[in-house]
């Protein structure tokens, strides 16, 4: 696997941007209305990223095999390093959906609805970046140091 780059959940969440202003453009053209953003969705990927934060902090010592930890079993930090980048480009693509709701929704910010929406879009907008920023600091962790890659005794052939 090759590690996440930070250009690649730039161009994810650009992408992002674009749907979430279409979407607005299409609900507002079909009902004349602003898009209704729930505030259950920021504080649903607020609680995502604090507890994706959370399980990093308490398992970082576990995947740098500090003395006095278990270390990490090499198929669950495999895992893990799945899930991380799961969801760093899932953390990338709502940031850039609810950016793009919170851009096209600036102009209808004197309404209560459009304040509403646009409010809800940027408490999901900044979630989403905290939860890319805390999976990119999973996988990070994942990584399997220069060092250790030659350890491996699976490939060799007598004592």
């Amino acid at each position: 696997m090759k590690p996440t780059r930070i250009p690649f959940l730039i161009a994810i969440a650009v992408v992002g941007v674009a749907v979430g202003w279409g979407l607005v453009e299409i609900v507002s053209g079909q009902t004349g209305r602003s898009i209704p953003v729930p505030l259950l969705a920021g504080t649903a990927i607020w609680l995502l990223a604090i507890a994706l934060a959370a399980w990093t902090f308490f398992l970082r010592p576990r995947l740098r095999k500090d003395p006095g930890s278990i270390p990490v079993p090499p198929i669950a930090a495999a895992r893990t390093a799945a899930f991380a980048m799961a969801a760093s480009r899932t953390g990338a693509v709502v940031v850039g959906i609810y950016t793009g709701i919170a851009v096209a929704t600036v102009t209808a910010l004197a309404t209560p609805a459009g304040a509403s929406a646009f409010s809800s879009a940027v408490l999901a907008g900044t979630g989403s970046i905290v939860l890319a920023g805390a999976a990119l600091w999973l996988e990070g962790l994942c990584r399997i140091p220069e060092d250790d890659e030659g350890d491996n005794d699976a490939g060799r052939v007598g004592p």
